[in-house]
């Protein structure tokens, strides 16, 4: 395919999110829903909103009326079969529309004309013919479609196109209905219209290509290549089946490779986000988080080697800016295969400056949580790195824990605490798990406090999400509070009270390590 003798045009946006997306099985959409996603359509800057299918119910000729009153600069669209019943209720529904327009169609193809149609080669040429003209009589708009072009033999598919536009039709529709061709066959298809019918160049050619192979954006584009200047897409690519090109990724993907497709739309593509999250809540149907340019990962990055990368310089991952289809900004996720570079960075955005030491033990940790978290957040981050400040001046530290406890088992604790440099071992009961675990803590190290508060809050959301335990000890009239961090909750709940207890020696003027570089 080339593009080198194409000058650079207008590519006209045809969005049937409210016609063929709501077809989609449990995607039906409210009145009120319709209107404001024609409205949103409208403000976005597609160039045709097809609205609905006026015949198919009274609900839908309702919305389609109401919508063509609405929509301010859009043409609004109708959608119609053959019979003059159904072009006469399109023609009725869009006819308060600044720019109204039917759109009318018929199965061209062989296993359509005989298994759906039941009807001969001559008697479909007639009802393109009759069709056309009486919609034409109508408005001065007409789409006309030959359904399942792609699988229609073009010796008659080129005789219903010429037929179609003398009979009237400005915009010839070459559907891959069910999604069969692939982009080098569709690019044939559409070149081989233009050199073979005669009067191809008194309408627009237009695109409306499904998903069932995933080719629905790739037989689009190629289209376009090949001459079409008008595509046929919804928000987030729903449709029947598989899908229909997604509108988004077609308008960006036009925007981006300007180098080899140098054409045009009149989208505001800042708005494209917004779209896809109003077209998801009122159909209900979610958005895949890898879904190209809305999708929740499409600008995110996990991986170590993409962000040091993104932290150089941000083409080195990013063909787009996420500002340009209404992200706010490009997203370091960091997890399990996140680097020091982006470690380093993230600490630094939440106001961390770490010693080398302090930091690799730092970002050890942070493995280590990674590995047990599907997402690590800056909460997460956070309650880590200053529990890690915090224990790093303990001269008590827990090195390991062990916790039985269940229905009709005795609570206990084994527990190994390292205590100014000897570790201590000893498995303790207690009415409870954490009384286990504190009074392991009692007999490893003998002291007697009283504990005022024991409280546990969940730093991120989750199952899986961090538990901070707080802990406060009174000794003598001396009041200490001592935190922890840690996915299990009895783990930091045995970090907290020896953080605690390392206070309590502080205050009786016990040596500390000198404490980490740390600011804040």
């Amino acid at each position: 395919m080339t593009t080198n003798s194409v000058k650079s045009e207008r590519v006209r946006i045809f969005d049937t999110t409210l016609r063929d997306g709501e077809q989609s099985p449990g995607a039906a959409m409210t009145f009120e829903e319709k209107v404001v996603v024609a409205e949103f359509l409208d403000v976005m800057g597609v160039d045709i909103i097809e609205a609905g299918f006026p015949i198919s119910s009274p609900g839908d000729f309702e919305a389609v009326s109401e919508i063509a009153k609405r929509v301010k600069n859009a043409t609004v669209c109708g959608l119609s079969r053959a019979g003059f019943k159904d072009i006469d209720r399109a023609g009725e529904a869009v006819k308060a529309a600044k720019r109204p327009r039917i759109h009318t169609f018929i199965s061209t193809s062989p296993v359509h004309m005989k298994h759906k149609l039941n009807m001969g080669a001559n008697a479909v040429l007639d009802a393109v013919g009759v069709s056309v003209a009486h919609a034409r009589n109508l408005v001065d708009d007409v789409q006309w479609s030959a359904e399942d072009a792609t699988r229609t033999e073009h010796d008659f598919l080129c005789r219903c196109v010429e037929l179609a536009i003398r009979s009237g039709a400005t915009t010839i529709n070459i559907p891959d209905t069910v999604g069969y061709a692939t982009p080098q066959e569709f690019y044939d298809l559409i070149r081989m219209l233009f050199e073979r019918v005669p009067n191809i160049d008194k309408a627009v050619i237009a695109t409306h290509c499904h998903n069932d192979l995933g080719l629905s954006v790739a037989n689009s584009l190629a289209g376009v290549l090949a001459g079409a200047r008008q595509v046929e897409c919804t928000i987030n690519g729903i449709g029947e089946r598989a899908g229909n090109a997604a509108l988004e990724e077609i308008v960006m993907a036009l925007k981006v490779r300007k180098d080899i497709m140098p054409f045009t739309t009149g989208i505001n593509t800042t708005m494209l986000s917004k779209a896809s999250k109003l077209v998801s809540n009122v159909t209900g149907f979610p958005v895949q988080y890898n879904k190209a340019i809305v999708g929740k990962n499409a600008f995110s990055h996990e991986s170590g080697i993409h962000q040091d990368g993104m932290l150089k310089n941000v083409e080195t991952y990013e063909i787009m800016r996420p500002e340009e289809v209404g992200v706010k900004e490009t997203s370091l996720v960091l997890g399990k295969l996140s680097g020091r570079h982006a470690f380093r960075d993230k600490l630094a955005q939440l106001g961390y400056e770490l010693a080398d030491a302090a930091f690799e033990d730092a970002f050890r940790r942070f493995k280590a949580l990674a590995d047990k978290k599907k997402s690590v957040f800056d909460e997460d981050i956070v309650a880590l790195v200053d529990d890690e400040i915090v224990r790093a001046q303990d001269l008590i530290m827990v090195k390991s824990l062990r916790v039985m406890t269940g229905v009709g088992i005795p609570p206990s604790a084994e527990m190994t605490l390292t205590i100014e440099g000897e570790d201590k071992t000893a498995e303790v009961t207690g009415d409870g798990a954490v009384d286990a675990i504190f009074n392991a803590i009692r007999e490893l190290y003998p002291h007697t406090v009283a504990l005022q508060l024991y409280q546990v809050n969940a730093v991120t959301e989750g199952s899986d999400a961090q538990a901070n335990v707080s802990v406060r000890l009174e000794e003598d009239g001396r009041t200490v509070t001592g935190r922890g961090a840690d996915t299990d909750t009895l783990v930091a709940s045995a970090y907290a009270y020896v953080n605690a207890l390392n206070k309590l020696l502080v205050k009786r003027k016990k040596q500390v390590p000198e404490t980490l570089n740390v600011a804040r």
